[in-house]
């Protein structure tokens, strides 16, 4: 009975509208058709392969010895992902994509003969419903279909197909230059089958899209290669009929293995999208942006007064979220949650994460939209009149609300950046007032979110608890890199959240007793943070080090470049749900940050240094923002 593979040995392919993970051993273990959050037709992921797999892998009972196991890499800058078996009969590679969608939502994968002759198997065992419904397969005009409730899978293939015990199979044997191609195209049950495609035309064409798509990126440094990859999986994650981006495409995947910190990430976070966006616009990308927004004012509405964290890819307002107890879980982790209740959570950061990227696509050229600026006008008010109160915070607590600093540092940001575009004339406003509230929540901030005992801002106020969420301070512009309190903040959480090799905690979670979060038990790393404190130690002067922990993040990426919510550095392995927006956005971003700030110290060599103020004045600030690509 095939069990879940480790995470990383999952590959991703998608077509702009869902996506499908693969497994190294040639498995297709989690799909959701015919949208990222629809339910799964292969579950296989989140229980066994009865809960829904399709493997396409050599028939010989040794492919897992030595010399038999896949290899695998994504051709050139797409999604086309490649697996070569190298058997003792011969090689065979397996192609596997989903064109970029012009009708039937497809999985195409295309075997070829390499080296002498190699048996296969295709073996798939559709379950609908998260892996709770056997459907009907049957024969129909010599194609196989699968059919249950709403919705029907069809399989085309040249090689002959048997239906056994609710698994379609095909045994064949492919020789050198010789190919077979199955498709497996989603229609609704009660609508015409959908057309057969042409494969290989397929493949041009997806392949051909991508090409025209990383040409645009316009990052040309050291580490093209992780920045390109990156980006190619945050398009991936981009709904593109309405523009939503999820946060990751897959649900319930543990934050601790055997744990209950499992969520349906599916879903388009206000936070993540804006700082996905904010990492793509950095890269050069602009009608992304341009789509988000106008996914913005769709969602959101005429009620920004009732702002959601989180909607639906395409605005659904209603994510109740819902356990699936006939999933054992991955690796037993209990339970499977569909849905997500951190909707209808207070985060006040979310409004300065939306208006510092309204902001960046303002200074990046995309251009001016007079709803979007009433939106915004009607936002900033509605936070004026809120950001005093205490809230759940970035990390999504399901315990009692706080004041989080970092949630009062973006409620800054907010102010600031209000106030940029609107004495840049992008917006019509009295900056008088926002120049006041701006001063009022930078001074409570350095008031009651600072510890000068341990010298360190802290998680919340009156807190002694840190969080690695202050390390954003001086990337936001808060404060300058030189400021002391920036200094001793980013020591702080190196010292007391971070492991020997740099991996960081969000914050420390209390095990069998429920912490600061509400919660019991454990978790991971955080590579977002982890990548914040890259981003901490090369502002505050310390680049060598900066640049070998970025380097140290890039060699945990898995063999496709692919990185998860979080990383286990006991039993060193991937965990929570993948792949995931935040990581690469957070690649992007300190890559970024790392050529800039590798650029100025090149400027700097034999210059006279300049003393810097550490006033937190209007000035000061816009220097300190002027050190990073999200805010140049």
């Amino acid at each position: 009975m095939k069990c879940p593979s480790r995470i990383e040995r999952y590959g991703l392919i998608g077509d702009m509208q869902t996506s499908a993970h693969v497994c190294d051993d040639g498995s297709i273990d989690w799909l959701c058709l015919p949208r990222f959050d629809s339910s799964a037709v292969f579950a296989g992921l989140l229980g066994t392969h009865k809960h829904g797999t399709w493997q396409i892998a050599p028939a010989a009972p040794g492919r897992s010895e030595p010399g038999a196991v896949a290899e695998r890499r994504y051709r050139g800058d797409s999604l086309v992902l490649e697996s070569i078996w190298r058997m003792p009969a011969g090689s065979v590679r397996v192609l596997d994509f989903m064109p970029p969608r012009d009708g039937a939502p497809q999985v195409i994968r295309i075997v070829e003969g390499l080296v002498g002759e190699v048996a296969m198997v295709s073996a798939m065992r559709p379950r609908p419903g998260y892996g709770s419904v056997s459907p009907w397969i049957h024969e129909a005009g010599g194609r196989m279909v699968a059919e249950a409730g709403a919705d029907a899978l069809w399989l085309d293939t040249c090689v002959p197909q048997v239906e056994k015990d609710g698994v379609v199979v095909s045994a064949f044997t492919i020789g050198a230059g010789q190919s077979v191609a199955f498709v497996l195209s989603w229609c609704p049950s009660h609508a015409p089958a959908p057309d057969v495609p042409d494969p290989e035309a397929a493949l041009a064409d997806t392949l051909a899209f991508w090409q025209d798509w990383t040409q645009e990126c316009a990052y040309d440094g050291l580490y093209r290669e992780a920045v390109v990859r990156s980006s190619i999986t945050l398009k991936a994650m981009t709904y593109g009929p309405s523009g939503g981006i999820v946060a990751a495409p897959t649900t319930s995947l543990p934050e601790e293995i055997g744990g209950d910190r499992n969520w349906d990430y599916r879903f388009t976070w206000l936070r993540d999208a804006s700082t996905t966006l904010a990492a793509l616009l950095g890269t050069g990308y602009r009608q992304e942006a341009q789509a988000w927004r106008r996914w913005l004012l769709r969602a959101v509405a005429g009620d920004p007064e009732n702002l959601q964290i989180m909607y639906g890819i395409t605005g659904e307002r209603d994510l109740r979220e819902r356990e699936l107890p006939w999933l054992p879980g991955y690796e037993g982790s209990t339970p499977v949650r569909v849905g997500n209740g951190a909707a209808d959570q207070l985060q006040l950061d979310v409004y300065g994460e939306v208006i510092d990227t309204l902001y960046l696509a303002h200074q990046s050229g995309v251009a001016h939209c007079a709803d979007t600026a009433v939106l915004h006008q009607r936002l900033i008010e509605h936070l004026a009149r809120r950001w005093q109160e205490p809230d759940e915070g970035v990390w999504e607590i399901r315990g009692a609300r706080r004041h989080f600093v970092h949630s009062k540092v973006m409620a800054w940001v907010a102010v600031d950046r209000t106030i940029r575009l609107a004495e840049a004339g992008a917006l019509d406003m009295d900056v008088a007032p926002l120049v006041e509230l701006r001063a009022t929540i930078h001074q409570e901030v350095c008031d009651k979110g600072f510890d000068p005992v341990r010298n360190t801002f802290t998680q919340s106020y009156g807190s002694k608890e840190l969080d690695a969420a202050t390390l954003l301070i001086p990337r936001t512009g808060f404060l300058p890199p030189d400021d002391p309190r920036v200094i001793s903040t980013v020591d702080a959480v190196r010292r007391e959240l971070s492991t020997n090799d740099g991996l960081v905690y969000r914050y420390r979670t209390c095990g069998e007793a429920a912490g600061v979060d509400g919660l019991t038990g454990d978790e991971g790393t955080f590579f977002l943070c982890a990548f914040w404190l890259v981003d901490g130690l090369a502002l505050t002067g310390r680049l060598d080090e900066a640049r070998a922990l970025f380097e140290h993040l890039l060699a945990l990426r898995n063999d496709l470049g692919l990185l998860a919510e979080e990383y286990d550095p006991v039993q060193q392995r991937q965990l929570g749900n993948f792949p995931q927006a935040f990581s690469h956005m957070g690649l992007i971003q300190s890559a970024l940050l790392l050529q800039q700030m590798v650029a100025q110290s090149s400027r700097r060599q034999g210059a006279v240094a300049v003393p810097t103020s550490r006033s937190t004045s209007r000035s000061t600030r816009q220097n300190a923002t002027d050190l990073t690509p999200q805010h140049a």
